[in-house]
């Protein structure tokens, strides 16, 4: 199972991975373009072209584009993150060019029309209102500003109705113009696909494209404190967070197997003190978010306004006993856990063009498979004790709290845990 890669002349990559006995394939394009990128009066944008991406181009109308997808038993979808934005497809085997054809028409032609401009700022505000409607939603845009203040980072990335309701079609042509160009941008393939195929099409369909474009988004710069919304909602949604590692350092693999040991499933620690225990909460977990240049570690956990109290505590006292108890048998668990989901997701097409195209944006390259599972064998109980004295030494948590959060152990009280 071979992958291919073509960078064109432009500086757009082209990656395939071969799958020949399957019926399919996924392709789409990946910008390294998101959230993050936007200014501070672009709120919303990387996900409102998301949307308008698909409303028209000079060649066919919204309704075209997905009759023709349609019409041969495939599908299109987008989304945006925080550090990018894809557009992609799943078709059969003989209609990857038709897929190709119309992911390069919808990001090299699309028009704007004012009408659909209109229309598509209402379906936004739709999604605005049920994400403020949605408590665990909201804490966790509490915990991004705590987390990221005044940062493009730590803002929402569906924007505010205002933000929204600001964007013209000159706007977005400007945002596009300085970030989806070819040395930000890949097209991945997985499934039954050919390469020179796919190579010849994206030197056509793309060949105006612009090699270079604005210069990388600031450093991000992890600061922490304290986001609390007090509300009539049943639950106390609550997330504790720390300084975690960027992709590219030395932690990020240890980092990554610290969450699972802590919260990544049933047998997690949290998930067995707090829930299996004490019966405190349903939902507990942790997760460790993971940037270009920056990374999040953090505990996110639903209680009742009765249980809001004892949580915290219980949940500190895990993070602090982790550092000296943390045990090879534990470690070994996740390692076997994440080496079963990589080799699994080789067998889904979609998830593996989305994992070469997201190498290619991090890392500059496709990974091996085994050089990632070597990689994550050599991290032991010893290193990952190391990492999380490390991470919970830090004396600037950062704390958000959404619904009855007013019995929620202080902000003063947190930091004083992680500072004795």
């Amino acid at each position: 199972m071979s992958v291919q890669s073509t960078k064109l002349d432009n500086g757009m990559t082209v990656l395939t991975h071969n799958m020949p006995h399957l019926e399919s394939a996924s392709l789409g394009v990946w910008v390294k373009a998101g959230s993050r990128w936007e200014r501070p009066e672009e709120h919303g944008i990387s996900h409102f072209l998301e949307h308008m991406a698909f409303k028209g181009t000079t060649t066919r109308s919204s309704r075209e584009i997905v009759e023709q997808i349609e019409r041969v038993g495939g599908e299109l979808n987008a989304a945006t993150s925080i550090e990018h934005t894809g557009y992609f497809a799943r078709v059969l085997k003989g209609d990857v060019p038709l897929a190709a054809e119309i992911l390069s028409d919808i990001l090299r032609n699309s028009v704007f029309n004012p009408k659909e401009l209109a229309r598509e700022r209402h379906v936004i505000e739709q999604e605005i209102g049920a994400s403020l409607d949605d408590p665990n939603d909201q804490v966790f845009d509490l915990f991004q500003k705590a987390v990221f203040p005044d940062q493009a980072i730590g803002r929402t990335i569906l924007g505010t109705v205002e933000s929204v309701n600001s964007f013209g079609a000159d706007q977005i042509r400007a945002y596009m113009e300085r970030n989806y160009v070819g040395s930000r941008m890949v097209l991945s393939a997985a499934g039954n696909v050919d390469h020179d195929q796919l190579v010849d099409i994206a030197a056509d369909r793309f060949s105006g494209l612009k090699a270079e474009g604005d210069l990388e988004p600031t450093k991000a710069q992890y600061v922490g404190g304290d986001k609390r919304n007090t509300s009539k909602h049943e639950q106390a949604h609550i997330i504790l967070g720390l300084e975690g590692r960027a992709y590219n350092s030395d932690g990020f693999y240890a980092a990554q197997i610290l969450a699972s040991v802590l919260g990544g499933g049933m047998s997690s620690r949290l998930f067995q003190e707090v829930r299996e225990k004490r019966g405190l909460c349903y939902s507990v977990y942790a997760f460790h978010w993971a940037f270009a240049d920056c990374g999040v570690f953090g505990v996110s956990a639903s209680t009742g306004e009765k249980e809001v109290s004892e949580l915290m505590p219980v949940i500190l006292g895990e993070l602090r006993a982790a550092v000296d108890t943390i045990s090879d048998e534990e470690v070994l668990r996740v390692r076997n856990q994440i080496r079963a989901g990589l080799l699994m997701s080789l067998e889904s097409p979609s998830g593996r063009a989305g994992q070469l195209a997201r190498q290619q944006i991090l890392w500059g390259r496709p990974i091996e498979m085994a050089e990632t599972i070597e990689r994550i064998n050599r991290i032991d109980a010893a290193r990952v004790k190391e990492i999380a004295g490390q991470i919970f030494a830090g004396d600037n948590p950062a704390v958000a709290g959404n619904g009855p959060v007013a019995n929620l152990l202080s902000y003063g009280d947190i930091v004083k845990h992680f500072s004795d």
